[in-house]
């Protein structure tokens, strides 16, 4: 799971601009940063451009998933770039978050210079959300259930085990009870016919 860009667009009479940008292309040979930042700079325009006022939506491109969320709030759309693995909830959770941290930290004039625009929140953003389940709540209850799911399952299969030899040992002692009291009635009767003066 790995998030590739994040951006915040402002979109005018259906022309998006990106008003601040963090990407994270690590993962890609030296060669290459330069060629994919350019196709998922294009991807992000386009699916900003594309995506109604107050619409999220999730589209794929190869194996890389363009999250879009489209507020309406000042113009302002965000979008997220991962691969095919990430989660959908935790990104469009971070789109709202990131939506709501450039509209309070940064100022509307500056939309019109977007150089101008100073927001390391992105960076950190970006950093956070790489794994889902540690920046996601909800995720994390999920896990945590999860693990505990799995602890139940091995316990409950632990005391269906020592139930079954519980029931084998039980089984047994009734056969050698049964044994013992044929073995006492058998001897009983042998000694009755033999009597010792």
């Amino acid at each position: 799971m790995k998030v590739f860009q994040l951006s915040v667009l402002q979109i005018v009479d259906g022309t998006a601009t990106t008003l601040t940008s963090a990407s994270d292309l690590s993962s890609f040979s030296f060669y290459q940063r330069g060629s994919v930042g350019e196709f998922m700079g294009f991807m992000t325009k386009t699916v900003a451009e594309r995506t109604a006022v107050g619409q999220r939506q999730s589209v794929q491109e190869n194996s890389y998933f363009a999250h879009v969320y489209n507020s309406g709030q000042e113009n302002l759309a965000a979008v997220v770039i991962t691969d095919e693995e990430y989660p959908v909830r935790p990104a469009f959770s971070l789109l709202q978050k990131v939506i709501d941290d450039f509209l309070t930290s940064v100022p509307k004039a500056s939309y019109s210079n977007p150089s101008s625009i100073d927001f390391p929140a992105a960076r950190a953003y970006l950093a956070q959300y790489q794994d889902p389940k540690a920046a996601d709540q909800i995720m994390r209850v999920q896990a945590e259930l999860d693990e505990t799911k799995i602890v139940l399952h091995k316990t409950i299969e632990g005391v269906l085990q020592r139930g079954e030899n519980l029931d084998n040992l039980v089984e047994r002692s009734n056969a050698l009870s049964a044994q013992s009291k044929m073995f006492y009635k058998t001897a009983k009767q042998q000694n009755s016919c033999c009597v010792i003066t």
